[in-house]
């Protein structure tokens, strides 16, 4: 079910979240509101990355703050939703002061799901635009809504084989500080459960009755399908309201990036562009030692992952975790 959840990215100071949903096939987008700026770094490890805005985030660059983040599906063209956000934030007079005008700094990355429905529909920039107008610091739902509405999973064997992912939220509080994951989950790999190991959604068998276990499959000779580059990617976003540099927030990014190889295998595949940002707020106002963060950061977005297929639902071409629970 899409029910929100009371642990959620929101719980950092300064994060707002809004989905747009499109109701015409399984698409949509999901935007990470931080309108007071946030500091913010990003990692990109899958191969096959479509992304905006992401070379200012280097601690070399001189943009200091963003403003919002996007996720969107519809492959590159859902690229066009950051528009949408931007509109909404100069209306409200938010961004950097440039000469007479003011710019909304909006980091973007898509995902792949264009295997559904008619793939001339995608989220376009009045999908982000509905994003911000639905955006708020209650707890968003998860599951198949927003950016992970057209989602799936266990893809290395083919799509007729896969299953639905979505996307899912998660929060830890520890030293007086928060750290928080929205992930939406799109992977070429099968999720795991970190805490036994089970297959929780992924590739299933050639009959669809069982979940066939990919890694297993592969060490024992099953051959996967050729995977095309692009055709997947798991994005995310952590959140904390720690004080952070650029530089931080960066290797944030990075380490988070662990949470992912707990819970997906593969991961970062030629097929995938898997991108985590990472917002730091502030609202603490003071420091935190990166290692712990780092240490929360993974933890919460395995957590994340998990959360986002389990509240995922079916569509008449993919069964979602709850089938096979």
């Amino acid at each position: 079910m899409n029910v929100p959840s009371a642990d959620s990215i929101v719980d950092v100071a300064g994060v707002g979240v809004g989905h747009f949903t499109d109701t015409r096939r399984p698409t949509g987008c999901t935007v990470v509101l931080t309108p007071q700026g946030a500091t913010c770094g990003v990692d990109v490890r899958g191969a096959a990355p479509g992304t905006r805005e992401t070379e200012l985030l280097s601690p070399l660059n001189s943009v200091a703050q963003v403003h919002a983040v996007l996720l969107a599906g519809g492959s590159a063209f859902g690229l066009d939703a950051a528009g949408g956000v931007m509109r909404w934030l100069e209306e409200r007079g938010i961004g950097v002061a440039v000469g007479p005008a003011r710019v909304p700094i909006v980091p973007a990355a898509i995902l792949f799901d264009l295997w559904l429905g008619d793939a001339r529909i995608r989220p376009d920039a009045d999908a982000g635009y509905a994003a911000c107008v639905a955006a708020s610091t209650q707890p968003p739902a998860q599951g198949s809504v927003g950016a992970g509405a057209g989602a799936s999973v266990g893809k290395l064997f083919g799509i007729a084989r896969a299953m639905k992912g979505g996307i899912g939220t998660a929060s830890l509080r520890v030293g007086g500080f928060t750290v928080a994951a929205l992930v939406t989950v799109n992977a070429v790999g099968d999720v795991i459960d970190p805490a036994d190991g089970r297959v929780v959604a992924g590739a299933r068998t050639a009959d669809g009755t069982r979940l066939l276990g990919t890694m297993n499959a592969m060490l024992s000779g099953e051959l996967p399908a050729r995977v095309q580059p692009g055709a997947a990617t798991t994005l995310g976003v952590i959140a904390t309201d720690a004080v952070l540099t650029k530089a931080q927030a960066n290797k944030l990014a990075q380490m988070a990036h662990d949470g992912l190889a707990r819970s997906i295998n593969p991961v970062h595949t030629m097929g995938d562009g898997d991108t985590l940002f990472a917002l730091a707020t502030g609202a603490a106002g003071r420091g935190a030692d990166l290692t712990l963060l780092g240490a929360l950061a993974a933890e919460v977005t395995a957590r994340a992952v998990l959360n986002g297929v389990r509240a995922a639902t079916r569509l008449p071409e993919l069964p979602c975790a709850a089938d096979f629970a």
